[in-house]
């Protein structure tokens, strides 16, 4: 039935991608190995993913994009740091998200952040490239931005 879905899609005209194809991140440790191995920031995604309206708005008009999905593949270590109304978070990952949210000073919702990880003496320490929230115009409004950030490196 799938196939047969995406048969039909192609057939008129329509491309779609799965959101699947991108790999989010909610151990900032984790993550920070993966990036530090993969030589590539990582972007913090801070969100309220179920009471954020703005934040619903990017995932929709940009980070579920194939541009953004292949933009995110070749350049970044996604992580989503999220405080939502609704469902609970694990306690660990509830503290760990409310530690970051502190050290990035995030004063609203979404932000993201671009960082370089490194581990100095045993630690990871985050290079801060800059950061931006919601930009209007999909991914060819918001990619130029986290492109402008990411050559800060």
């Amino acid at each position: 039935m799938k196939k047969f879905i995406v048969v039909l899609l192609l057939t008129f005209g329509f491309s779609t991608i799965n959101a699947q194809e991108l790999t989010w991140h909610t151990d900032v440790n984790k993550a920070s190995d993966l990036a530090i191995k993969n030589k590539k920031p990582l972007m913090l995604f801070f969100t309220g993913s179920d009471w954020c309206g703005w934040c619903i708005r990017l995932q929709k008009e940009v980070f579920k994009t194939p541009e953004f999905v292949k933009w995110a593949n070749d350049n970044v270590t996604l992580v989503e740091l999220d405080f939502p109304r609704r469902k609970q978070l694990a306690p660990e990952l509830a503290q760990q998200n409310k530690n970051f949210e502190q050290m990035f000073g995030i004063r609203g919702y979404p932000t993201v952040w671009l960082v370089t990880p490194s581990l100095a003496e045993g630690k990871v320490a985050f290079n801060r490239l800059g950061s931006t929230g919601y930009v209007a115009g999909g991914p060819e409004g918001w990619l130029p931005v986290a492109n402008q950030i990411l050559n800060n490196k």
